[in-house]
């Protein structure tokens, strides 16, 4: 089912999905449309740590173990939430050992794909085709239609049953507006173009584009002495500056440079972990890519950014194409 709004997929669904008796299980850096959508359910919510299964399973073993507070009844339904790319730190969800868990305590699995479809995985298709896990294992998969398809809204995907509730239940089905038929006209043409039913390969190419801009922006920005969180695979870079007071330097500066930077604090991060995101497209060249390092790098030296201690040297006893690095330490 589609939605006209991202945001309120996620908090408008999730309390249709779960109520009073159930359990929440969220990772700690999940999205606020996420935590919104779990606070509105009524359900008990746990946190567990990010990206940690041995967290995870804690909590698992322990809802089984003990049940509902007070009452000591099992559970109505667990319901375990995660993203497929974590929007500010860029790392990717280990899907497969969260599945793994889904399954052995009999849990539900929610996944947010807003920043993973159309970006992750040799098909395009997002975290699932990344780790070439079969789509059925994910009970409720979730995207947004304003990353990769450049339109508006967002989806919610699963068996006819879990539709057909929704169609009835949920709050943005009911009373939200529907997308607008030119928004829906681009989603389906993005989506043709993903998927090769344009009969063209320019999808795939994209794809294999984009992960290869990826690889080489974040491998660059670490030679440089930055700090960068999240996969290697992921478009979505974090690069920290940590302290608040440089957010507005550094994007004045690197505007000043006629580059525009999203740079993200309180209370969207922690507070002393201020970072500047940037989303690496398939349409960047690499000609695009070396100014922009170039000019990321000038401004690092002027506000002191690259707190990382490891260097990468070349080693010039090889072409330019070639080149291997040393690590070393100051």
């Amino acid at each position: 089912m589609t939605y006209g709004m991202g945001f309120a997929t996620n908090s408008m669904n999730i309390p249709a999905l779960a109520g009073k008796g159930c359990l929440i299980l969220s990772d700690e850096l999940n999205h606020a449309s996420l935590v919104l959508g779990a606070r509105l359910s009524g359900a008990t919510i746990r946190i567990f740590k990010h990206n940690n299964m041995q967290s995870l399973e804690k909590l698992l073993r322990d809802a089984i173990v003990h049940g509902q507070p007070r009452t000591h009844r099992p559970w109505r339904k667990i319901l375990i939430l995660v993203e497929g790319i974590y929007s500010m730190e860029g790392s990717i969800v280990r899907l497969p050992e969260v599945i793994a868990l889904k399954k052995k305590y009999k849990a539900y699995l929610y996944l947010d794909e807003a920043h993973s479809i159309g970006a992750l995985g040799p098909n395009g298709r997002g975290v699932v085709d990344y780790f070439g896990l079969d789509p059925r294992d994910v009970d409720i998969m979730m995207g947004t239609f304003t990353k990769s398809f450049g339109g508006a809204g967002g989806y919610i995907g699963g068996s006819k049953v879990l539709i057909d509730y929704l169609r009835k239940h949920s709050h943005s089905t009911a009373y939200a507006t529907s997308m607008s038929p030119p928004v829906a006209e681009q989603i389906i043409t993005s989506m043709k173009c993903i998927m090769g039913a344009d009969g063209t390969s320019l999808g795939r190419e994209r794809v294999e584009q984009l992960a290869e801009n990826t690889r080489y922006f974040r491998r660059r920005l670490t030679e440089m002495g930055f700090i960068i969180y999240g996969n290697s695979d992921s478009p979505v870079v974090p690069l920290m500056l940590y302290m608040p007071a440089k957010i507005g330097a550094f994007g004045r500066e690197m505007l000043k440079r006629h580059i525009g930077v999203v740079v993200v604090g309180f209370p969207a991060t922690p507070i002393i972990e201020s970072r500047a995101r940037f989303c690496v497209s398939a349409a960047h060249t690499k000609e695009m890519l070396d100014e922009a390092l170039s000019k990321i790098s000038e401004v690092g030296d002027l506000l002191q950014l690259k707190y990382s201690r490891h260097h990468f040297v070349p080693l010039l006893d090889r072409p330019f194409d070639e080149t291997t690095y040393e690590e070393t330490e100051d």
